[in-house]
């Protein structure tokens, strides 16, 4: 069974990985400006949900268009989100909060590359990620076998989201608000499993954080007052700790 699963949560990720670039691209925009609707040659991105499901590749016709692919590497999505499903299949095991980490991990590369690429964290996707990871952590609280608490990972939205709050109010020039609202999610998933894996993944993305800064100094890629996006490392923080928190249950 744990094999089937992970092979399974795999294919899932591969599928939703394949949709993640284009959802990526269309949100990709400087605060105050419309999503995209368009591709890079101008022609309309179409398909189910008004155009926000679909791949990479924008097809005219029968012909494919000049641009080709465009936004984000398909590949490396697609690898990324597989990658991310199955250890947390292999960490959670078949536990119902596993359902709860397979939705969420799609979104949660959406918003690491749109962080990456325009230093942003739409509402549009943070805020109900909170919400949706409270509700479905409750129901998966009500299995007997859920490893868990829903008090816990409620707690642990509101002590991460006003840990950040604290951060912003006191440096708000190093961070965006948007950091603050994933806060809460991360929080949220971090806070299932307790205190101290809340703390780890604090911690972790804190210190990625400080690694990817290093690391851009260091190439000559940054300067040390130079702006970055702090979202991918929070989310990779916060990854670490639930598959920590998962092998630990």
């Amino acid at each position: 069974m744990p094999a089937l699963l992970i092979a399974l949560a795999a294919l899932y990720g591969a599928l939703a990985g394949t949709l993640t670039g284009r959802v990526a691209y269309r949100l990709s925009v400087p605060a105050g400006q419309p999503w995209r609707a368009v591709c890079p040659s101008g022609h309309a991105l179409t398909g189910p949900w008004g155009g926000w499901l679909g791949t990479t590749r924008c097809e005219t016709g029968r012909s494919r268009c000049e641009t080709g692919r465009y936004g984000p590497s398909s590949a490396a999505l697609v690898l990324l989100t597989a990658a991310l499903c199955a250890a947390l299949a292999a960490s959670t095991g078949a536990r119902p909060e596993l359902a709860v980490w397979l939705l969420l991990t799609p979104f949660g590369v959406v918003l690491a590359t749109v962080d990456r690429n325009v230093h942003r964290l739409p509402d549009i996707l943070t805020l109900p990620l909170a919400g949706a990871a409270a509700a479905g952590l409750g129901l998966a609280a009500l299995f007997a076998s859920a490893e868990g608490r829903w008090a816990g990972a409620l707690l642990g939205g509101l002590a991460l989201g006003g840990g950040y709050f604290a951060l912003f109010l006191a440096h708000p020039s190093g961070m965006g608000f948007g950091d603050v609202k994933l806060a809460i999610v991360l929080g949220v998933t971090l806070g299932w499993y307790g205190w101290e894996i809340l703390f780890l993944g604090f911690f972790a993305g804190i210190m990625y954080a400080g690694g990817y800064a290093a690391a851009l100094v260091l190439l000559g890629r940054a300067g040390r007052k130079s702006a970055m996006p702090l979202g991918p490392c929070m989310l990779a923080g916060a990854a670490t700790g639930v598959l920590l928190g998962g092998f630990g249950g």
